[in-house]
C-alpha cells in the first residue's frame, strides 16, 4: 500500500523543477507510506515517478519505483494477491530478483502487455514507463479499490493517488459543476467525476496509454447481469462459500501481521471469521457511539470477536472527537463523498494503527448481494403495484406482497422515509422511483442557489448507468443493486482507502474478487433476495459461522453516527462557527441564512446536516487555500 504519482511531458522534453515538483506531491502524500519515500527520474527527465511505501510484501527488496534492466520503472500502489501463482507461471520467461508482487506486475506487463490486468486478482493502481519506446501505461484495478487521479495541463501530464497531490499545478481551484450538482443529489459523483474541474478520475477497469502526445483510455472489465437459471440455490450457495473462503486466504498474504474490522453486521463478521483460519494471531476492531443505545452495536461486534476467539479492541467515539478531527477527515477524503460513516470509520482505522498495518473488511457486501434496506422500500411499493395491476408474475417481481410483509419490522426507522418516498410519484416507473429514492435533493430547498448550477439534469446520468447495456431487464433488484455497485461501492471505496491511509494502514476488502462478483451477478434475484429477506444466499452460505444473534438480527443500521442529535447540543457553536465562516466570505452557491435556520430540525438520520457541513469543510480545506498550494512550488 502506497502513494504513488508522475509528470510527464508529453513531447518528452526536461520537466523544469522535476526533483522538487516529485518531492512536493510525495509531501501532500507522505500519510500514504511512512516506510520510504523516493523520487526516480527518466533519462532526459522528461518523466518522473514519486512514491511513499507501506511495507506490507517482500519488506527488504520490495522498494519503489522499480526498475528492471530492460528499460522497464514501475510506480505501483496496492496488492496483487496472486502474485505467488503468476510468479510461478512467469518465472520461465522473466528472472527475478525479488519476492515482491510489484516484479511480478512488469513481468506480466513484458509477458501479455496490457492484458496483463486480466491475470490480477486484487487491488492496483500503476505507471509503468518503457525507456525504450518511451510510452507510459497506467491501470487501474476492476472496482476502483486504489485511487488514481490525473490532470493535463497544455503538454504536461501528471497524476497521483491523491488529489491534494496535484493542487500545486493547477492554475486555479475551480468547481466543476455538474459534479458539485451530483453530490448534492447523491452525496456521491456519477461517472467518476470530481468536484475539482480539470481533474480526472481513472475509472474503474481503464487503462490509460500515452504512447506518443495523446492519452487513450480503454475498458478491460465489466460486470454482466447473465441469469444463470440452470442452477440451484445449493449450488450457488456452495460456489459462494468456496470463492469467498479463497478470496480471503489470499487476502490474508501478508508479511506483517493482519487485523479485522467487525461492525456486528454479517459482511465484516464472514470475513473476520474466515480470516481467523488463515492468522491466528488476528486481532480485530471495532467502534461505538456510548451516547446512546441507539448507536451502539458493539455487543454485535464483541458476539463476532468471542466466536472465533478473536481480541477485540474497541474505541468509544465521542463529540467531541467529532469537533477535533472532522476537517481532517474531508480534508483526506479530497472531495465530501457518502455518509457521515468516514468519520467513525476514521476513528476506528486511528485505533487499528496502533496495532496493525494490514485490516480486512467487509466492503462490497450490499452491493454485490443486496443489503441496503432501501431495496425492501422500493420493492414493497413494486408488490403493492404489482399486487394492483395483477402483474407480480410478470419477471420484474420476485416476492409477493404476503411474503414481504413479516420482513417490514426492518423498516421502523425509516417511517420518515417512507412518508417523504411515498408521497410524491407512487407507482411511476421503476428508474423514476429508484432515483426518486436514492435523491437527496429532495430535502435541499433554499440552502442552494440551484440558479448558480446551470442546466444539468443528473437523471440522465442515472438512467445511463440504471438501464445499462450490462444489465437485463428481468429483475428490478439487480437494476438497483448493479446501480449502487457502479455508483456508491467507488464512494464508499474512496472513504475505505483515504480513511485508512490517513493513518498509515492497508485496508482489504475481500468481497471485492471478480470471481466473486462475476457470479454474484448470474445469481438470481429469488435467490438473492426472496420473501423480503435481504443478502439471504449470503447469509445461507455462512450461517453456521456466525453467531446465532448476527445472523438474526434485523436492526442492522451501518455505523449510524449520532450528528443530527449532536448538532442541537455538544456541536450546535461548533456547526454554527463552521458555517459562519462560509457566510463571512459569501459563496454563492449555498444560503447560509436557510441553512441555519434548518440545522435544527432534522430526523435522527436525515443526511442533510452531513452533506452541507461536508461540503463547507471542504471550501475551507481546498477552495479557500489556493494561495498556500501553490506556494508549495
Amino acid at each position: 500500500m502506497c502513494g504513488i504519482a508522475g509528470i510527464l511531458n508529453l513531447d518528452r522534453l526536461p520537466i523544469t523543477l522535476l526533483s522538487r515538483k516529485l518531492k512536493v506531491i510525495n509531501e501532500l502524500q507522505k500519510h500514504r507510506g511512512p516506510d520510504a519515500q523516493t523520487i526516480w527520474m527518466s533519462h532526459n527527465e522528461c518523466l518522473g515517478f514519486a512514491h511513499q511505501r507501506l511495507c506490507i510484501i517482500d519488506l527488504e527488496s520490495g522498494s519503489q519505483p522499480m526498475s528492471n534492466e530492460l528499460g522497464y520503472t514501475i510506480c505501483y500502489n496496492g496488492e496483487v494477491y496472486n502474485y505467488i501463482e503468476l510468479r510461478n507461471e512467469l518465472k520461465g520467461s522473466y528472472e527475478f530478483k525479488t519476492s515482491s508482487d510489484t516484479e511480478v506486475i512488469i513481468a506480466a506487463f513484458l509477458k501479455w502487455g496490457k492484458n496483463c490486468v486480466d491475470h490480477f486478482r486484487g487491488m492496483f493502481a500503476f505507471a509503468i514507463w518503457n525507456e525504450n519506446s518511451r510510452e507510459l501505461f497506467c491501470a487501474r484495478d476492476r472496482f476502483g479499490i486504489k485511487p488514481f487521479y490525473y490532470y493535463l495541463d497544455k503538454n504536461t501530464f501528471y497524476f497521483a493517488s491523491e488529489i491534494k497531490a496535484l493542487l500545486p499545478f493547477v492554475d486555479n481551484i475551480e468547481i466543476e459543476e455538474e459534479a458539485l450538482c451530483d453530490y448534492l443529489h447523491f452525496q456521491f459523483y456519477l461517472q467518476n467525476k470530481t468536484l475539482f474541474k480539470n481533474i480526472h478520475e481513472l475509472k474503474p477497469a481503464y487503462y490509460l496509454e500515452i504512447k506518443t502526445n495523446a492519452i487513450s483510455l480503454q475498458k478491460y472489465w465489466e460486470v454482466y447481469y447473465t441469469i444463470d437459471f440452470g442452477q440451484s440455490k445449493k449450488y450457488f450457495e456452495e460456489q459462494l462459500e468456496y470463492l469467498i473462503e479463497d478470496s480471503v486466504k489470499i487476502h490474508c498474504r501478508s508479511d506483517v501481521p493482519i487485523g479485522a474490522y467487525v461492525s456486528g453486521g454479517i459482511d465484516s463478521g464472514i470475513i473476520a471469521t474466515l480470516a481467523k483460519n488463515n492468522a491466528s494471531d488476528l486481532m480485530t476492531f471495532t467502534g461505538k457511539f456510548s451516547f446512546s443505545e441507539l448507536y451502539d452495536e458493539s455487543i454485535y461486534a464483541k458476539d463476532v470477536a468471542n466466536n472465533i476467539n478473536a481480541e477485540l479492541k474497541e474505541i468509544d467515539i465521542s463529540s467531541k472527537d467529532f469537533i477535533d478531527h472532522i476537517s481532517k477527515v474531508i480534508y483526506h477524503l479530497d472531495c465530501p463523498i457518502a455518509g457521515p460513516g468516514s468519520f467513525p470509520q476514521y476513528m476506528v482505522s486511528s485505533l487499528a494503527a496502533k496495532h496493525r498495518k494490514v485490516v480486512l473488511g467487509g466492503q462490497g457486501g450490499d452491493e454485490i448481494f443486496g443489503g441496503y434496506t432501501r431495496y425492501l422500500i422500493a420493492y414493497f411499493e413494486q408488490c403493492i403495484k404489482g399486487a394492483i395491476d395483477s402483474t407480480l408474475n410478470n419477471g420484474n417481481f420476485v416476492v409477493t406482497y404476503e411474503s414481504i410483509i413479516p420482513n417490514l419490522t426492518s423498516l421502523q426507522n425509516y417511517k420518515p422515509l417512507l412518508k417523504e418516498f411515498f408521497s410524491d410519484g407512487l407507482f411511476d416507473d421503476i428508474n423514476k422511483r429508484y432515483y426518486r429514492l436514492i435523491n437527496r435533493s429532495n430535502d435541499l430547498k433554499n440552502e442552494i442557489n440551484w440558479n448558480e448550477l446551470g442546466s444539468y439534469d443528473p437523471f440522465e446520468n442515472f438512467r445511463t448507468i440504471f438501464d445499462g447495456n450490462n444489465i437485463g431487464k428481468e429483475s428490478y433488484f439487480d437494476k438497483m443493486t448493479h446501480f449502487d455497485f457502479k455508483t456508491l461501492l467507488p464512494a464508499l471505496l474512496q472513504v475505505e482507502d483515504r480513511m485508512s491511509m490517513a493513518h498509515k494502514i492497508e485496508s482489504r476488502v475481500p468481497f471485492l474478487d471478480h470471481k466473486i462478483v462475476e457470479l454474484a451477478a448470474t445469481i438470481p434475484a429469488d435467490i438473492k433476495f426472496k420473501d423480503g429477506k435481504l443478502k439471504l444466499a449470503l447469509l445461507n452460505a455462512f450461517q453456521h459461522v456466525l453467531p446465532k444473534n448476527v445472523v438474526e438480527r434485523k436492526n442492522k443500521m451501518g455505523f449510524p453516527v449520532p450528528l443530527n442529535e449532536w448538532a442541537n447540543r455538544e456541536l450546535k457553536d461548533f456547526i454554527f462557527d463552521t458555517f459562519n465562516t462560509g457566510k463571512n466570505i459569501n459563496r454563492k452557491i449555498l444560503n447560509y441564512n436557510e441553512i441555519e435556520k434548518g440545522l435544527i430540525s432534522q430526523n435522527k438520520f436525515g443526511r442533510k446536516l452531513w452533506g452541507l457541513l461536508s461540503l463547507e469543510l471542504w471550501f475551507q480545506n481546498f477552495y479557500d487555500q489556493q494561495n498556500r498550494f501553490k506556494k508549495l512550488i
